[in-house]
């Protein structure tokens, strides 16, 4: 599988995970051909992806990288309209698809960045062609600023698996084993692209992060959280459509029953995780945010948040903000249908599971 790569990956701190999650793909699933193929070439991909950079980073000394603020909430609960919002602060710098999938060589060139976003593009238009309902669940484009929940694959801890195969085993190990050496790789990475230019602060996004909060308190002790709440009936059906459709691309036996006990279990730990851990939180690190606000007056939401958590915004990103707000609503966009009726679900299913989570917040 590694295909000469060990020994070049830096500290040994994937090979528990990457057997786990091979030895756990290989019994759950039947792939076809091309996802036979995919599964793996991705696990390659993200493997001399961490191969480059070890190399890069060797005995090189860098700086503490800027401080960042994390954007969480359940997968499917505005975290990515309000990602990209935040996104037309000039002041909050978020790596680009193109940077996460190809980093290295540091491009400090526009020819390098355009001939990157190209190659980027390409692939991702063979992703659309393969499942064709991605554009209308989570379109991506090279050049956007995108969450970081894909460098953690380079560690191979990440739930970005679960996405495209049955994979159990490998869903309770990322349930109960430590997350620092994710947030390691994950600091050297930012530590790197700061070496193009470093940010006033970094912008991430994450749905998982939220479950990690001590991990991440090691790697980034002033980190600070914008964290989303919406019904988890909404996010659980949305997740689980997503789940679905990727993986029909990759597998011949999906079972849309499964995959909604899988969903409901795993954010049901993550959630009731971070809601103990952000005890270690100071009150001014995180505020929360409801989805239903949020949608009714983005911009005040918003306003409300920097405040609370001391950023500073200025009339000329309120202007970008408010901007995007337009162009957003002159976008046709492809309607996502699901049900949680489809992965064997209901309402009162999901209300059960979560009901730690809703009696703490508003939706």
């Amino acid at each position: 599988m590694l295909g000469g790569l060990d020994g070049q990956l830096g500290e040994d701190d994937y090979t528990e995970p990457l057997e786990i999650l091979i030895n756990s793909a290989n019994k759950n699933n039947k792939f076809n051909v091309f996802g036979s193929f995919a599964f793996k070439n991705q696990l390659k991909d993200r493997l001399k992806v961490r191969k480059k950079i070890t190399s890069f980073l060797k005995d090189k000394q860098l700086q503490e990288p800027a401080d960042p603020v994390f954007v969480t909430g359940l997968p499917r609960s505005g975290t990515t309209f309000l990602f990209n919002l935040l996104s037309m602060d000039a002041n909050n710098r978020s790596p680009y698809y193109w940077e996460i999938m190809s980093p290295l060589p540091l491009a400090l060139k526009k020819s390098q960045k355009v001939w990157r976003q190209r190659k980027i593009n390409l692939e991702l238009r063979l992703a659309r062609t393969i499942i064709p309902k991605l554009r209308s669940m989570h379109h991506i484009r090279a050049e956007t600023p995108e969450e970081c929940e894909l460098i953690a694959t380079i560690n191979v801890r990440s739930f970005v698996y679960m996405c495209f195969a049955d994979v159990p085993e490998y869903i309770e190990y990322l349930k109960n084993c430590s997350f620092e050496s994710v947030f390691l790789w994950h600091k050297r990475f930012f530590q790197m692209l700061e070496l193009t230019g470093r940010p006033k602060r970094w912008l991430l996004k994450d749905p998982s992060h939220i479950g990690h909060i001590p991990d991440i308190l090691k790697a980034y002790p002033n980190a600070k959280f914008i964290n989303i709440h919406r019904d988890p009936a909404e996010s659980v059906g949305s997740f689980c459509s997503l789940t679905k459709n990727i993986r029909s691309a990759f597998s011949k036996n999906i079972n849309p029953e499964n995959i909604g006990r899988m969903v409901l279990d795993f954010w049901q730990h993550n959630l009731n995780k971070g809601i103990e851990d952000r005890k270690l939180l100071a009150p001014n690190q995180i505020i929360d945010i409801s989805y239903s606000e949020f949608i009714k007056d983005p911009l005040n939401s918003i306003k409300s948040s920097y405040s609370f958590l001391g950023l500073d915004i200025d009339i000329e990103t309120e202007n970008k903000m408010e901007q995007y707000l337009i162009d957003q609503k002159n976008i046709q966009k492809q309607k996502h249908i699901y049900s949680l009726e489809e992965f064997g679900l209901t309402k009162n299913d999901v209300k059960n599971q979560f009901k730690d989570y809703i009696m703490n917040y508003e939706f």
